[in-house]
């Protein structure tokens, strides 16, 4: 993690200074690349990878749904632009705090099942959009040499990697399954606290290693 507390991308100066790093943080180049085909070649919104975050040297991916709102620069609201754990959301507001609670700040990229903006929270990845979005998952796979463990978070983020991206792997990280990390997903105490123990898991496994 970069910054020191949750939901930093509510201020537009860290926004900045994250789009200033864009251009001068070698290992997100070869992921803003990749990016950048993917949006043009589709006509859709791809947002960028956070340059915060480990890029292609990560061993830890989160999985999650597809982009949020706030992940998208042309919203009204003034998303941030970046797939991040700053984003001003409580999705990546508990996440920021699950993965500090549990010091894993190092090592981490987050991506989703679905690349592309869908459009609002409310809007789900149909079934040609997963396997779209676990092809291109399968793509972003062989950008990240030293991968260890994957987090799928949420059940469209579990199924589209097991039909659509695990099948098609040699050797696969390991992976663990969780909830999503919105409103919804960790709608429980329990739930908060399952999730926030696949993360602590997440970290005792790199540190194992």
């Amino acid at each position: 993690m970069f910054l020191t507390h949750p939901r930093g991308f509510a201020d537009p100066a860290h926004v900045t200074e994250r789009l200033a790093m864009l251009g001068t943080e070698p290992g997100v180049q070869p992921l803003r690349a990749w990016a950048h085909t993917l949006e043009q070649d589709r006509g859709v919104t791809v947002p960028q990878f956070d340059p915060a975050e480990a890029g292609i040297d990560a061993k830890v991916l989160f999985v999650l749904e597809a982009p949020g709102p706030m992940t998208n620069a042309g919203n009204p609201l003034r998303g941030s632009g970046f797939i991040s754990v700053d984003n001003d959301d409580e999705t990546a507001a508990f996440l920021w705090r699950c993965r500090a609670a549990a010091h894993l700040s190092d090592g981490v990229l987050h991506w989703n099942i679905v690349p592309w903006y869908l459009g609002d929270a409310s809007v789900k990845p149909n079934a040609a959009e997963l396997t779209q979005g676990g092809a291109d998952l399968r793509e972003l796979l062989k950008l990240l040499p030293y991968l260890e463990v994957v987090v799928l978070c949420g059940s469209y983020a579990r199924n589209g990697w097991r039909k659509h991206v695990a099948p098609y792997l040699a050797n696969s990280p390991e992976v663990l399954t969780t909830w999503h990390p919105s409103k919804r997903g960790v709608i429980s105490q329990q739930r908060k606290n399952e999730f926030a123990a696949t993360v602590r898991q997440a970290a005792e496994l790199l540190a194992g290693r």
